[in-house]
């Protein structure tokens, strides 16, 4: 893994939709499964990486660990517009580790296809 996405958004719908979007307009490659993270962890995230206040809290919130670099996901990301916030963690940033070592501990993410999606909303 070389450095973890991070998705938050109102709806766990708006991450599933973002996770594909990922991999299917920002050719970005995961090393595993997507994650269920606590919203609120989420959220401290981006304040602590992104170095700015909070200007609303998420409703749901994903962590994916990348096979991109982080540099690389970062670029591919601009290009896209998922329907959600992504957050790039790299190995530089000092929340990585703690990330790394408690990923094996999440729940796994359960991902519906874009139809299921579709019949949920």
């Amino acid at each position: 893994m070389k450095s973890f996405a991070v998705i938050r958004a109102d709806s766990s719908s708006k991450v599933n939709v973002a996770l594909r979007d990922l991999v299917r307009y920002g050719h970005m490659s995961f090393d595993d499964s997507p994650k269920e993270m606590d919203p609120k962890r989420a959220d401290n995230l981006l304040v602590d990486v992104m170095h700015t206040e909070l200007r609303s809290s998420c409703g749901s919130a994903a962590i994916v660990p990348l096979g991109d670099h982080a540099s690389s996901a970062i670029g591919r990301l601009k290009k896209i517009h998922p329907p959600a916030h992504v957050i790039i963690v790299s190995p530089q940033h000092s929340v990585f580790s703690k990330l790394a070592s408690d990923i094996d501990r999440l729940p796994e993410m359960e991902l519906h296809s874009q139809e299921e999606e579709e019949d949920i909303e």
